[in-house]
C-alpha cells in the first residue's frame, strides 16, 4: 500500500526531518531493548503493534526497532524527569533513543502514529504491509505536568473503563492522570481502616435527573454505587506506570465530605445523621476540626499513599462551606484554642497539618487554589481552577503551580453549538479552539519565577458524565488540543495546521472506537 505524504502527529513533535525513503515493518521483525527500564516500554510497544498486525514481534536485545535508554530516570526538584527523546525511522530499521525509559515511552506514542491508522484497531489485517516515511523527530515536552483529571466521585467507571481512558491519554503524551476519588455524593476507594467509607458512603439511593438548577428536582428510582478495591487501585496505577503515566489520587477535605460523615458522624459538626448527598453543588457539612478527625484524614492519606506511588498528594481544599465551624461550640472552642482568628483559618489549620504529614512521608501536598488564602506549606503546590489569578499569585511566591482556569480546561462545559443539541452538561461552552488558543504561563509571572508554572491539566468533572461512552464524547477531541498546547513550543502552534492532522487522528480515534465529538470545531475549518 502507497504511503500517504501527510504525517499526522498528535501532539506535534518539536522537529520532523523527513528522509524520503519507506520503512516496511515485515512480519519477522523484532524489538530490541537496551538500557534501564527499556524492556518495559518494548514490551508495551508490542503488545500495541501485534493485534493489527499479527506478528510475534519477540523482546531481545537488538531488534528491526530499537530502544535505546542512557540511563535510570534523573527527577529535578519539582519531581520530575526528563521525557525527551530521538527517534530516527530508517530505510530498514527504527530506533528510539532517550535518556531513560519515560522518553521512550513517549516515543513509542509518536512511532505508532507513523503507519496506517488501522494500526490502532483490534482485529488483525492478514497480509497487511505496514509502512512509514521514514523521519528523524527531535523531541522534548515544553511543560512537565501535562494532565487529564478525572471524577470518579460523582458518577464512577470500572477498572477497564479507566484504564482505557488512561491509554489514551497516554496515546497523546499525557504524563499525569488526576483521579478525583472523593465526594459529596460518593466515596470511591477502600480504606481498610474504615470500611464503613464504602459499605455506607458509596452508595446513594437516588441520582438526580435533569440539571441541578431544575424544579421540579427530579431523581431515578434505583441506588447509585461502586468503588475501587485497593486491588483494583493498584490494576490502575500498574497500567498507568507501564505507559510511564503518573496518577495523582485526590482525597477532597475539609469539605465536599458529606459522604465520609455519613459514613462516622462523629466526623461532622452536627447531630444530624446524614447519607451520601443526593443533589450536585456543594454540601454544607464539612469536616470537624477535632484531633481524631485529623487522625482520621491521616490513616486515610496513609493507607492511600501506600497505594499511589506518586510525588504529589491532592488534598483537595476547594469550596470549603464555614457555616457549620460557625454554628459549632466544639468548634468555635477549638479555633480559641488553636488561636485561629476565624473559621478560614480552620481550613489553614486542616492544609498545614495534612501537608506537614505529607511531607513526612516524603510526598508534597497539592491543592485548588482556595488553599493560597492560608498560609501554606513551603513545598505546596496550587492548581488553579478559578482563572489563572491565583496561579500567578503562588507562582510569584514561589510555589509550583499548575494551570486548571475553568475557561480553558473545564471539559464538562459544552463544546458545540447550539447547545440544544448537546448532551446535558453543567453549563459553560468551550469549544476545541479556545482549548488550543490556551496559553499555560502568564505574561504576569515574573521572569525568575516562570519555572514554577508545572504546566496545565484538563477537569472531567462527571455530574453530567455519567457513561465511559459519554466520558470519551467530552474529552475527545478537545483532549487532543490540550495535549498539543503543553507539548508544543507556543511559537510553532498553528491551529489551522492542528485541524489538518486532525482530519487522519480522527481515524485513529474511530479505529479505537473513542466515541469522540462528531462535530466539535465550527465553522469551515472543521474538514481542512
Amino acid at each position: 500500500m502507497p504511503l500517504d505524504d501527510d504525517i499526522a502527529i498528535i501532539p506535534s513533535p518539536q522537529s520532523i526531518e523527513r528522509t524520503g525513503g519507506r520503512f516496511v515493518l515485515a512480519p519477522g521483525a523484532t524489538i530490541g531493548a537496551r538500557g534501564p527500564g527499556a524492556r518495559g516500554v518494548a514490551e508495551l510497544l508490542a503488545g500495541y503493534l501485534r493485534p493489527a498486525t499479527g506478528y510475534g514481534l519477540p523482546v531481545g536485545a537488538e531488534g528491526t526497532i530499537t530502544l535505546v535508554a542512557e540511563g535510570e530516570a534523573q527527577y529535578d526538584d519539582a519531581g520530575f524527569a526528563d521525557e525527551s527523546y530521538r527517534l530516527t525511522v530508517a530505510d530498514a530499521s527504527v530506533e528510539i533513543g532517550a535518556k531513560n525509559a519515560a522518553g521512550l515511552a513517549r516515543g513509542v506514542q509518536t512511532l505508532r502514529q507513523l503507519f496506517a491508522d488501522e494500526i490502532f484497531e483490534s482485529g488483525t489485517h492478514t497480509g497487511r504491509e505496514w509502512d512509514a516515511h521514514t523521519v528523524v523527530i527531535e523531541d522534548a515536552p515544553r511543560f512537565r505536568w501535562r494532565g487529564m483529571h478525572l471524577d470518579v466521585g460523582r458518577h464512577t467507571f470500572s477498572v477497564e473503563q479507566v484504564c482505557r481512558m488512561i491509554d489514551l491519554f497516554a496515546l497523546h503524551r499525557f504524563n499525569t492522570v488526576h483521579l478525583h476519588l472523593t465526594e459529596d455524593q460518593g466515596w470511591r476507594i477502600e480504606i481498610k481502616k474504615y470500611p464503613r467509607l464504602t459499605e455506607v458512603g458509596s452508595v446513594r439511593p437516588c441520582t438526580m435527573i435533569g440539571h441541578w438548577r431544575d424544579r421540579p428536582v427530579r431523581f431515578t428510582t434505583e441506588p447509585y454505587g461502586g468503588f475501587f478495591t485497593q486491588d483494583d487501585i493498584k490494576r490502575i496505577v500498574a497500567f498507568a506506570a507501564e505507559r510511564h503515566v503518573t496518577v495523582v489520587p485526590e482525597i477532597d477535605m475539609p469539605g465536599h465530605m458529606q459522604s465520609a460523615v455519613a459514613s462516622y458522624p462523629e466526623l461532622g459538626n452536627l447531630p444530624a445523621q446524614l447519607g451520601p448527598r443526593l443533589v450536585w453543588g456543594i454540601s454544607d457539612h464539612v469536616l470537624n476540626p477535632r484531633p481524631k478527625t485529623l487522625q482520621f484524614l491521616k490513616d486515610v492519606f496513609g493507607e492511600v499513599m501506600d497505594l499511589f506511588p506518586s510525588r504529589f498528594i491532592h488534598i483537595g481544599g476547594d469550596e470549603v462551606p464555614r457555616r457549620e465551624w460557625e454554628v459549632s461550640r466544639y468548634a468555635q472552642e477549638r479555633m480559641a484554642e488553636l488561636g485561629l482568628k476565624n473559621e478560614r483559618e480552620i481550613q489553614g489549620w486542616f492544609n498545614r497539618e495534612m501537608g506537614a504529614f505529607i511531607n513526612e512521608c516524603g510526598r508534597r501536598l497539592v491543592g485548588w487554589d482556595e488553599i493560597l488564602e492560608c498560609p501554606l506549606p513551603e513545598n505546596a503546590t496550587v492548581m488553579s481552577w478559578r482563572g489563572e489569578k491565583g496561579g500567578i499569585q503562588a507562582a510569584n511566591m514561589g510555589l509550583d503551580v499548575v494551570m486548571a482556569p475553568g475557561s480553558h480546561t473545564y471539559f464538562d462545559h459544552y463544546q458545540a453549538e447550539p447547545i440544544s443539541d448537546e448532551p446535558l452538561a453543567i453549563g459553560g461552552y468551550l469549544p476545541t479552539e479556545k482549548v488550543y488558543a490556551y496559553e499555560p504561563m502568564p505574561a504576569e509571572v515574573a521572569a525568575d519565577k516562570r519555572h514554577h508554572i508545572l504546566g496545565a491539566q484538563a477537569q472531567l468533572w462527571t455530574e453530567y458524565i455519567p457513561t465511559a461512552e459519554h466520558l470519551e464524547y467530552m474529552a475527545f477531541p478537545r483532549a487532543c488540543a490540550l495535549a498539543e498546547v503543553v507539548w508544543l513550543d507556543a511559537e510553532k502552534k498553528n491551529y489551522t495546521e492542528f485541524l489538518r492532522r486532525m482530519v487522519e487522528h480522527r481515524r485513529r480515534l474511530e479505529a479505537m472506537d473513542v466515541n469522540s465529538h462528531p462535530r466539535p470545531y465550527g465553522g469551515a475549518l472543521e474538514h481542512a
